[in-house]
This record gives C-alpha cells, structure tokens and sequence, in this order.
C-alpha cells in the first residue's frame, strides 16, 4: 500500500520577480496568508522564503521571517521549512541568519554549486515595476549559485548539530545525489534523508522524465530504504513531474515559486490552488495526502514545539 504522499508548498516565489505575477505575495501578512491557505488545502510542509516589503527584492533579514512565521505557526500545524538559498548572490552567513534564528524543524540545503539561468525570463517582460528586477535576472548569465563542500558541511554543522534541524535536500542533477552521499559518509548527517529532486532550472537537470526516472534508480542504490523523496518542475512541467512522482511512491512539491500557472496560459491565483488541484489528481489516483504529523514522524523531525518561534 503507497504510503500517503507528502505534499510541500512553496509560496513566496524565492526566486522570481514579483511582477511576474501579481498573486506572488510580497509582505509579511500576504506570505504568512499564502502559507495558511496552502496549508489549509493540504500542504504539510511550507517552504519560506522573505521579501523587501517595499520592493519584492529577496531579502534573508531574520526579522522578517520572525514577522511571518509566528502567525503561520499558530494558525497551522505544518512543518515550516526555511530557505538557506536566499537570494542570488547572497553570502552563506547572510543565507542561514534567518534559519539560525528561527532554528526551524526543517531547513533547505542546495547539494552543489551550479549554473542558475534566470535570465531567459527577461525577454518575456517589459513592464517592470522595479529597476532591480531585469538587473536581478540578466546577471545569472554570469553567475554561479555557490554551494561548496565547506559551505554545505558549515551549514549542517552549524544547522544540523546545532540546532537539531533536519534538511530539504535540494537535488538539481545528478551529481547532487553522490554529493549527499559522500557527506552522508563522512558522518554530518543521519537518516531519514529528504531529498528534493529539482527539473527544468537551465544550469540543472532538464525537465525530461526519463531523467526523473533516472535520478529515482540512483538514490535508491545509493540511499536504500534510509530517505524520502519529492519532486518539484519549473513552469508548464509542475503539474506532471508532480504527479508522476506520486505515482512512483514518491513526495511532491507545489507553489509559486516554482510555477505561475495553473494552466496553459492562466496564471495561479494563489500557491493554495496549485495546492487543491495536485491534491485532487493524486486522490483522483487513489492515493492520500500526508498530515503534518505524518510528515514529521518520516522524517524524523524535531516537532514544532522545539522551534525558536
């Protein structure tokens, strides 16, 4: 029998512009009412990212996660994951300050540098309610999102050991995988694992599902029965990779960071209805959705009564 699928929303759009779409929320109450409402659909674990409220720019200041967090906590019973991927171009002390603070049950953790081209969106815009926001994307032409072996074992010392907060494994390609392996090996981490398989973002792993196939087979020989696995697709391909995974035992991953849209060419109104139609095709499937309780006891978490919020 499959075991119920867990199901992440990410709803702050971390790495997206936010006149991209004008459902992205931006302040403190409209990320922490996105959160709620994604929770409420039926997402067990929230991704968080923060954002300048004047401007949108990605901003990893502790003081405005602990402005959101607190409110999502005491209307929810997720799991808060938050982002140690901050904005493009932040330094690792600037990226982990706001996890540090909150010392949350679950943190994301970018298993390898890479290429991360965003820069093709530009030329799909020209309105732009910022000047930061075409600059933002035209410098990943010449950028590399670091992620070295010092900065993820600094991170899961300073994270993991110190604040007993297990990691969303952002997998981007498959060299990723035997990265996790290798720290896994040297003892920094202990099981149960969970990885985040990630498709379609140029510089990584391309949105074909013989590729998720591939990288499904890999991290079952190299990590056996001791992980648990979600999948997340850049734009059109969200819906499908999601569901596929689900499809294959795995966990899945929905929200506006990760797509506008809730279909061809209507953007999302909210990461909660992206929420509500996964949901609805998986049980259409014959399959269920994990509670928030579940999800902690597979994964191993800490419980939300140990968190600094």
């Amino acid at each position: 029998m499959s075991k119920p699928v867990i199901i992440t929303c990410a709803p702050t759009g971390g790495i997206h512009t936010p006149t991209m779409s004008e459902h992205l929320p931006i302040t403190p109450t409209e990320i922490a009412q996105a959160s709620i409402e994604a929770a409420e659909a039926g997402a067990s674990i929230i991704h968080l990212h923060a954002r300048n409220p004047e401007d949108g720019r990605p901003d990893a200041d502790p003081e405005l996660f602990m402005d959101f967090l607190p409110r999502i906590k005491q209307a929810t019973n997720a799991v808060m994951n938050v982002s140690t991927g901050g904005g493009l171009g932040m330094t690792r002390e600037q990226r982990l300050r706001a996890a540090l603070r909150a010392s949350p049950e679950m943190a994301s953790m970018n298993m390898g540098s890479m290429n991360f081209g965003i820069f093709p969106m530009k030329d799909k815009y020209s309105d732009w309610k910022h000047a930061w926001e075409p600059e933002f994307l035209d410098m990943t032409r010449d950028f590399i999102f670091r992620n070295t072996f010092a900065d993820i074992e600094f991170a899961m010392k300073e994270l993991g050991e110190g604040h007993g907060t297990k990691f969303e494994f952002e997998i981007y390609d498959l060299g990723h995988l035997y990265n996790l392996a290798w720290c896994i090996d040297q003892g920094w981490i202990k099981p149960p694992f969970f990885l985040q398989m990630v498709f379609g973002i140029l510089g990584g792993v391309g949105a074909d599902l013989d590729n998720l196939m591939h990288m499904h087979t890999i991290a079952e020989k190299l990590f056996g029965a001791e992980y648990e696995w979600s999948v997340l697709a850049a734009g059109r391909h969200q819906m499908p990779f999601t569901t596929q995974s689900a499809l294959l035992g795995g966990n899945l991953r929905v929200g506006l960071e990760d797509s506008l849209y809730i279909g061809p060419g209507q953007k999302a109104t909210s990461s909660a209805q992206q929420v509500r139609k996964i949901r609805q095709i998986i049980e259409n499937l014959g399959l269920t959705i994990a509670t928030p309780d579940e999800a902690r006891m597979r994964l191993g978490l800490k419980g939300g009564d140990q968190v600094a919020f």
